[in-house]
C-alpha cells in the first residue's frame, strides 16, 4: 500500500539541524482568530497510514487540509524563510536521500558555518514525540521554529520572514485558504510545515512488503531481521544470550518505525564532547544521551550518530559488535561494553541485508513530496 498524500491536481490548483522555539521576546502573533493566528479552515483530508503502523496521532487543534498540507509544501522548499533567501528546509533534508543532508557529516549555514550535529531523516515523524537529537522539541510545531532563527543555520527571525511572506504576491492568499485568515504569523507557519511534514511516511520498502505478506524477503535478509530481534551474548553463561544483535530493544519492528524515539547513551564515548539531552536537563543521567534515529531507509541516511562519526554501516555494526565505551550514563541495553556481541563475519553481512532491506525506493521519489516550484 502507498501512500498518496494529496492529489497533485489539488496542489496545483493551490497554486536544518538544531531546533526551534519562538524568541523568548517575540510577541504572541495575533490573528483574526485570537492568539496564534486563525484556525484552520481548509478542506479536510486523511492521509492513508501502512497496515503495519499504528494510527497516526494528529493534534487536535492542526487537523490535515488540503490546503494545509499544500501550504506546508511549499514552505518546505521556501528559501524566504532564511536570512539571506537563500536556503529552505530542503536544503539540508534532500528527498533523494530520505530528507538527510546529502552525505555531509555536519550541514552549513547561510554564513558558511558549520553544525556539529547530523542532519536528521525527516520520516514518519507523526508518531514522534520528541525532535532534535536531545529531544528538546516535544510537538512537531514546536520543532519548525528554532532552524530559522538558529544562528548557525538560517540565521533569521521570525518577525522579517513574516514581514516576507506577508509581502509575497501568492502566500496571504494560500495562508487564508489553510487557515481563514491572510494575516500571517509564525505559528501559522509552523502549523502549515507540521502538517506537509506529517504526510512524509515511508512504509513500502522490500520488508515492509514482507511484513504485510506481500512480498518475499532474501534468506539473508531474513536472517538478519532474526538476529535483530535475538539477544546479545553467549547462551552459556546462562543470561539468556542468543547470540543475536540484540537491537530491538532501541530499533523495534512492531508499529512500523524502527525506533522507539527515546533517549539512550549508545557507548559512543567514556567522555562527552556533546552532553546531548544532558544540556538540555542539566541532569547527570542525561549526559551523552541522544534520541534513537530510525532503521528506516538507514542505507541513505549516512553518515551515522548525531555527529556523523561513522561513514558506512559497516562502521555502524562494528561499534555495537564491539561493545562500544563504558561512561557513567551508558544505557542498560549497551550489556556488552566488556567483549562486545561476538557476531561472526557471516551474521554482519546478514544485518547488512535486513538493513538495506528497510530502503524504501516509492518514499524517495514520491512526487508528493518533491519540490512543487514557485507558489
Amino acid at each position: 500500500m502507498r501512500i498518496r498524500t494529496v492529489p497533485l491536481l489539488l496542489l496545483s490548483l493551490l497554486s536544518l539541524a538544531v531546533g526551534c522555539r519562538r524568541d523568548d521576546d517575540e510577541p504572541e502573533p495575533v490573528g483574526p482568530s485570537g492568539p496564534g493566528g486563525g484556525s484552520s479552515s481548509g478542506t479536510p483530508t486523511e492521509v492513508a497510514v501502512p497496515a503495519n503502523f499504528p494510527p497516526m496521532p494528529i493534534p487536535a487543534d492542526n487537523p490535515f487540509t488540503v490546503e494545509g498540507i499544500a501550504l506546508g509544501r511549499y514552505l518546505f522548499y521556501e528559501e524566504l524563510l532564511s536570512g539571506d533567501n537563500t536556503m529552505s528546509c530542503a536544503t539540508c533534508h534532500s528527498q533523494s536521500v530520505a530528507f538527510t543532508d546529502d552525505g555531509n557529516q555536519f550541514s552549513t549555514g547561510i554564513d558558511g558555518i558549520s553544525g556539529t550535529r547530523n542532519a536528521m531523516a525527516l520520516v514518519n515523524l507523526a508518531w514522534d514525540t520528541r525532535y532534535f537529537w536531545d529531544g528538546r522539541a516535544l510537538t512537531l510545531e514546536d520543532q519548525v521554529f528554532d532552524p530559522v532563527r538558529n544562528p548557525i543555520e538560517m540565521h533569521d527571525s521570525w518577525p522579517n520572514v513574516v514581514a516576507e511572506l506577508q509581502a509575497h504576491p501568492s502566500y496571504p492568499e494560500l495562508f487564508r485558504a489553510a487557515f481563514g485568515t491572510s494575516v500571517i504569523d509564525s505559528t501559522l507557519v509552523s502549523k502549515a510545515l507540521a502538517q506537509f511534514m506529517r504526510t512524509m511516511i515511508s512504509g513500502n520498502s522490500p520488508f515492509d512488503k514482507f511484513q504485510r505478506g506481500e512480498a518475499f524477503l532474501p534468506v539473508d535478509a531474513q536472517l538478519g531481521v532474526q538476529l535483530t530481534q535475538m539477544e546479545g551474548g553467549n547462551p552459556a553463561l546462562g543470561l539468556g544470550g542468543q547470540w543475536g544483535a540484540d537491537c530491538f530493544h532501541c530499533h523495534p519492528h512492531a508499529g512500523g518505525r524502527m525506533t522507539d524515539g527515546l533517549l539512550h547513551n549508545n557507548g559512543l564515548d567514556s567522555q562527552f564532547t556533546d552532553l546531548g539531552a544532558g544540556a538540555i536537563s542539566g541532569l547527570p543521567e542525561d549526559m551523552g544521551r541522544f534520541k534513537t534515529p530510525t532503521l528506516r531507509n538507514v542505507a541513505l541516511t549516512g553518515p551515522y550518530m548525531h555527529d556523523g562519526r561513522f561513514q558506512t554501516l559497516e562502521e555502524v555494526i562494528e561499534h555495537y559488535n564491539s561493545g562500544g565505551h563504558e561512561s557513567p550514563t551508558v544505557d542498560v541495553f549497551m550489556k556488552y561494553t566488556q567483549g562486545g556481541l561476538q557476531l561472526t563475519p557471516e551474521k554482519k553481512q546478514q544485518l547488512l541485508a535486513f538493513l538495506n532491506s528497510l530502503t524504501d525506493v516509492d518514499f524517495v521519489n514520491d512526487p508528493a513530496f518533491s519540490d512543487p516550484g514557485e507558489p
